[in-house]
C-alpha cells in the first residue's frame, strides 16, 4: 500500500491523479488533497472536510496516513519540548523543539541509533538499529504542527539520533519535502544538515540546487585528536572532509563539542582557527552534555570562556 507521505508533493501529485482518474474523480482533485498532507496537515483522512466525504473514505482506504506515535512529551522552563515518537516496531526516536524569540528551530532524527560511535555521544553508545524513512524523517515535523499549529518550526536541523549522510536516499526526499512550497515550505537557508562528514554524502548533499545549510561536527583539530574522539577519523580524514567543504556554495559551521582536558586547550582553538579561517567557516563551540559520556566532563566556564 502506497504511503503517500513517503513522497515529494512532485511525486505524490501524479500518483494521485492517475488513481482519481481510475476511480472516474477529475484529477485535479489532486491540487486539493496534495495540500493536506503537508501544507494544512490532516492527522485522518476524516479530517479534510474541504474534500467529499465518499472521496475522504476512499482517500483512508488506498492511501492510510501513518503517523508516529507520541511516546512522551517534555517541556523545560526555558520553552525547550523534547519529544519522544514510538515507531510502532518497538523502535523510537526523539526530537526536540527550541523556541528563540520569534524562531522556532526543531531537532530531527535520521536513524535510530547510530553506528558511528563518537565517545561523547549517547546514541553512538546504542549502535545503529536502522535507518529512517523520509516519511518518518518528515513527520516529525508533522507530527508537531499536528500537536499545536502554533508550534510550527521555522527551522529544522538535523542534529539529532543518527548521521544523515548515511541515510541518504531517504534524507534526500526528506529535505524535498521539508522545503517544496506544496510540501512543509520551510525555506532551504533554515534547514541544515549536520554531519561528522561523510565524503560520498557531501558530494551529494553539494550537488542539490538548494542552499541548505551544512554543518560539520569536527570535535577535535588533528587527525590524531579526532581519531581518539570519533573513530569515523580512520575512514573519512579530517583533511580529506575540510578539503570537501570547498564545493559548497554557503557558509559552512564547524561543530565542536568542548570536552575537559580533551580538546579545550588554548593550542586547540588556535589550530581550529587555521581550520576554520580559510573556509570563511562559523564556530559553534558547544558545551558537553554533563553526564552524557562516562569518563569525560565538560570544560568549566572559564575554559569554554578562555578558548
Amino acid at each position: 500500500m502506497l504511503d503517500l507521505l513517503s513522497l515529494a508533493p512532485a511525486a505524490a501529485r501524479p500518483r494521485l491523479a492517475e488513481w482519481l482518474t481510475q476511480r472516474g474523480e477529475p484529477a485535479y482533485r489532486a491540487t486539493q488533497i496534495v495540500p493536506r498532507l503537508w501544507q494544512r496537515p490532516v492527522g485522518a483522512w476524516d479530517q479534510a472536510t474541504d474534500l467529499p466525504a465518499e472521496l475522504r473514505g476512499a482517500l483512508a482506504a488506498a492511501f492510510p496516513l501513518r503517523r508516529l506515535a507520541l511516546g512522551a512529551r517534555q517541556l523545560s522552563s526555558d520553552g525547550t519540548q523534547k519529544y519522544l515518537w514510538d515507531l510502532g516496531d518497538g523502535e523510537a526516536i526523539e526530537s526536540v523543539l527550541i523556541p528563540e524569540g520569534k524562531r522556532r528551530t526543531l531537532c530531527i532524527s535520521s536513524q535510530v541509533g547510530c553506528a558511528l560511535g563518537c565517545v561523547f555521544c549517547a546514541t553512538g553508545r546504542m549502535g545503529f538499529r536502522r535507518n529512517l524513512t523520509a516519511a518518518e524523517i518528515a513527520a516529525q515535523v508533522r507530527e508537531v504542527i499536528l500537536l499545536d499549529p502554533s508550534l510550527t518550526p521555522s527551522n529544522v536541523v538535523f542534529m539529532g539520533m543518527g548521521e544523515p549522510l548515511l541515510n541518504w536516499d531517504a534524507v534526500d526526499t526528506a529535505l524535498t519535502i521539508l522545503n517544496h512550497r506544496e510540501g512543509l515550505g520551510i525555506g532551504a537557508r533554515h534547514i541544515t544538515v549536520s554531519t561528522v562528514g561523510i565524503l560520498p554524502g557531501l558530494a551529494q548533499l553539494a550537488r542539490r540546487p538548494e542552499q541548505f545549510r551544512l554543518a560539520v561536527s569536527l570535535h577535535a583539530p588533528t587527525p590524531e585528536l579526532r581519531h581518539e574522539l570519533m573513530p569515523i577519523e580512520k575512514k573519512y580524514r579530517l583533511a580529506d572532509v575540510v578539503g570537501a567543504l570547498g564545493q559548497f556554495r554557503r557558509r559552512v559551521t564547524l561543530e565542536y563539542v568542548l570536552i575537559g582536558g580533551r580538546n579545550d586547550a588554548l593550542e586547540h582553538a588556535d589550530q581550529l582557527a587555521q581550520l576554520a579561517r580559510p573556509l570563511g567557516a562559523l564556530v559553534n563551540l558547544l558545551p558537553l552534555h554533563p553526564g552524557g559520556a562516562p569518563g569525560l566532563t565538560p570544560s568549566t566556564r572559564a575554559q569554554m570562556l578562555a578558548f
